[in-house]
């Protein structure tokens, strides 16, 4: 099987659920997110388009719910050995297939979590299911258990994250000669992303960021290509990614000539981060990490150019988004541990004078200060 960690790592996570279950008083939890199950069995795959739902009981026994299309793919990408299929035809409704398959484990009129908060269960199917499930047991919201059991990284899924950030030094080596007056904004991304192939990575849960000149104030992926100009801007964000785990960076990069407002953002983003690495520690929470990020940016005159967020957790995740809670933002009371993987970037955009500067980048908390897992420094990049 194409399993990416040893079996007793797998063992030791589904311990763990088990704890969280038992401290919930959860009979059975129902898992939608394709991270969920990544994480618990490592079944790989993007059929979470379509309903699938992985059954953990609290005695550590498991069922998966998929489509045909999946049984494959569960069979050889994961430690899962249960697998039902649902039947695709006009009218099918796969939530009372889920429904049946629950009575079928004894769980009727028992205490079952459900995982409401992925896009792995649209709006749409969580109706469906509710609709099957309002008179059949207990049913509790049981978002966040596993995803704050991901939270804090292994040291095997430390190696992952290490590797991606090593993949996304590398992309950023790949793309450093295309940028220069003239340079193919499609070059840069090809060469960017073929780096991390090349590498022996992964696609990333969502797209590379990329935009020069007006559009390098954008914060999001957009389709359509420019060449650069002579005194240009471009903003990257990109991810390195292993075995889905992703280590993201971010830069505004210059062609010719800083200007004035370049270089007084460029100053105000590298003191943000600082102090952003200076909070990122035991004892401080999310919200600290934000805080020292807001003061920094009113310090420095730029309160209303600056986001509402400054990153986040990473790990294993799947599309749409690389991004993962908890979020750096004001009053987020999780606490700051060790064996995080966290991305913060500085994100300022001046529309007044269609000015971009942002930096960012990937760290693993420790017992102290902070580990960057990139080896690029964080001096202004100038071509």
């Amino acid at each position: 099987m194409a399993l990416h960690f040893d079996r007793s790592e797998f063992d030791a996570r589904r311990d763990r659920l088990l704890i969280e279950m038992a401290d919930k008083k959860l009979d059975a939890i129902l898992l939608f997110a394709q991270e969920s199950m990544y994480w618990l069995t490592g079944y790989d795959t993007f059929g979470f388009c379509f309903f699938q739902s992985l059954v953990v009981k609290s005695d550590g026994s498991m069922v998966l719910l998929t489509r045909s299309a999946d049984l494959r793919q569960a069979r050889h990408t994961s430690t899962l050995e249960n697998i039902i299929v649902w039947t695709d035809r006009d009218g099918a409704n796969p939530a009372v297939d889920l429904r049946n398959l629950l009575n079928d484990l004894d769980l009727l009129g028992k205490r079952i979590g459900v995982e409401y908060d992925t896009h792995g269960l649209t709006a749409y199917n969580g109706r469906r299911l509710d609709e099957q499930l309002q008179t059949f047991g207990q049913i509790a919201d049981a978002s966040g258990i596993v995803s704050r059991l991901r939270l804090f990284k292994s040291p095997a899924e430390v190696a992952k994250a290490e590797r991606a950030a090593q993949l996304a030094d590398e992309a950023l080596d790949a793309a450093l000669p295309l940028i220069k007056s003239g340079g193919d904004e499609s070059a840069i991304l090809a060469a960017m992303q073929g780096a991390i192939f090349a590498g022996g990575g992964d696609y990333p849960a969502n797209e590379f960021i990329i935009g020069s000149g007006p559009d390098a104030l954008l914060c999001r992926y957009k389709a359509g290509r420019r060449k650069l100009g002579k005194n240009d801007q471009l903003t990257l964000e990109w991810a390195g990614v292993f075995h889905h785990y992703h280590a993201a960076m971010m830069r505004t990069v210059l062609t010719g000539k800083p200007s004035k407002r370049h270089l007084e953002l460029f100053e105000a983003s590298r003191d943000a981060l600082l102090a952003v690495e200076k909070a990122m520690i035991p004892g401080n929470t999310f919200g600290d990490v934000f805080d020292a990020h807001a003061r920094t940016m009113e310090a420095h005159g730029l309160t209303k150019h600056r986001l509402n967020a400054c990153g986040y957790s990473l790990g294993a995740r799947f599309t749409p988004s690389w991004m993962d809670m908890p979020m750096f933002y004001q009053g987020n009371p999780e606490p700051i541990a060790p064996n995080m993987t966290l991305f913060a970037h500085m994100i300022i955009m001046d529309s007044e004078t269609e000015t971009a500067m942002t930096l960012g980048r990937t760290y693993l908390t420790t017992e102290s200060e902070p580990k960057p897992l990139s080896r690029h420094d964080l001096d202004l990049i100038v071509q």
